[in-house]
């Protein structure tokens, strides 16, 4: 196998595959299981159609990829975004099947979206979507096949309607969705559950780096669930949270932002734009900053070959999946700034998920501190495997990461006989 050079360019699933690539060189894995890995099992292209509140009838392009089943049902979100496309869907889902295999949930990977834009949408158009595109996508999910969740742009709200969609035909099934409101079968902590993991598991890194947490300089880029979260649990640590940023901008304060206050703020007004307990600054002067701690929290591809070389973070832990392109990892990789990748740091969603749907099997309920310390426990055995296989070979987080988990679902499939 020749690795390919990698470039900013790549797209999602280019950069996924390139990420397989450089970790299979490492494997020994049969001949063949290398392309049967990395392809994908199923791919759904819908057309999902909605009466607007005009009147006018509408439609919205919807996709589902199965990407790999070896280790169980799949298990993926659904994303409402007028970006969304087949090879983002294809690339998630891929990362999906890596996740769950790093932190050893019986879960295949999967992914699935609405190319739509929310924020024109009245409420009534969105419930219509939602519970279309589950029309759309019924025959290949359930409890045991393919078990959405939510995503960018979507929430417990969304995911009730889906669940009450699909038991519209098939009964009361509340495990065949996760992120439901928990009046309806949710999950305690599954809203904070992404963002507390990539908490849990920036400890272990720091201690790891040498980075003492108390007084830490963290910057997080993006303040919406998964980054206030992550910013909230690490300023209740002992943390300096310096800059965060959302939609309407970065924000920084040297002395160290007063979150609870952010928090408030972004509730009461929905973005951070008027803030008064920090200055304004660019999302590049955010993320070039120096810092101990920096979480990329929001888009993909914020990190490249043109900005790598002036990062100055000491530690990189991935909130959002693939900020940061294969050519700004071979960057940081050399300058020696350790990236925990979005398949460990940002797995604490799925693995909640994970609880969710096995107490929606038993119908029975777990308290908030259990699921909370079940999380934990999951993470950071996940995180000491990976800094364990990454000094035992000499490869960089995310190469270990990828290794263990291929690694992971080549045995499985090679025991079921695939």
């Amino acid at each position: 196998m020749t690795l390919i050079n990698p470039t900013d360019s790549m797209n999602p699933y280019e950069s996924v595959n390139y990420y397989f690539d450089k970790a299979a060189e490492h494997l020994d894995l049969e001949n063949g299981y290398p392309r049967m890995l990395k392809n994908t099992y199923r791919e759904i292209r819908v057309s999902v159609t909605v009466r607007r509140d005009n009147g006018d009838l509408d439609d919205f392009l919807g996709f589902r990829v199965h990407h790999n089943g070896a280790r169980g049902p799949y298990k993926g979100g659904i994303r409402f975004h007028p970006e969304v496309n087949m090879d983002e869907v294809r690339a998630l889902a891929s990362l999906m099947t890596w996740k769950c295999a790093i932190v050893k949930i019986p879960f295949g990977g999967a992914k699935g979206g609405v190319c739509c834009d929310p924020s024109t949408l009245s409420e009534r158009e969105l419930e219509q979507i939602s519970r279309n595109y589950i029309r759309k996508v019924d025959l290949v999910i359930g409890p045991l096949r393919d078990i959405p969740a939510p995503d960018v742009n979507t929430n417990a709200k969304v995911m009730a309607w889906m669940s009450d969609e699909y038991g519209k035909r098939h009964g009361y099934m509340p495990a065949c969705i996760t992120g439901k409101p928990i009046a309806i079968g949710g999950s305690q902590g599954r809203e904070a559950a992404t963002g507390r993991g990539v908490s849990y598991v920036a400890i272990q890194a720091a201690k790891r780096s040498g980075i003492k947490l108390q007084g830490a300089r963290v910057v997080v880029q993006g303040f919406g669930n998964v980054g206030s979260y992550a910013a909230k649990f690490l300023h209740e640590l002992g943390c300096k949270v310096i800059a965060i940023s959302d939609i309407s901008g970065g924000y920084h304060n040297a002395g160290g932002i007063d979150i609870p206050k952010a928090w408030t703020y972004v509730r009461e007004n929905k973005n951070m734009k008027g803030f008064d307990g920090a200055d304004a600054v660019s999302n590049d002067q955010l993320l070039e900053m120096e810092c101990d701690i920096l979480v990329p929290a929001a888009l993909g591809h914020v990190i490249t070959s043109k900005n790598a070389d002036r990062i100055k973070a000491k530690l990189i832990v991935e909130g959002a999946n693939g900020p940061v392109t294969p050519a700004a990892d071979l960057i940081l990789e050399k300058k020696g700034i350790p990236v925990i990748p979005d398949i460990l740091a940002n797995a604490g969603g799925v693995t909640v998920s994970y609880f969710e749907w096995a107490q929606n099997m038993q119908h029975f309920n777990w308290e908030e501190e259990k699921v909370n310390e079940e999380l934990k426990k999951i993470l950071d055995k996940a995180f000491h495997q990976v800094a364990d296989n990454a000094t035992a070979h000499k490869v960089s987080m995310r190469t270990s990461a990828f290794m263990l988990a291929i690694d992971e679902v080549a045995r499985v499939s090679k025991l079921r006989g695939v």
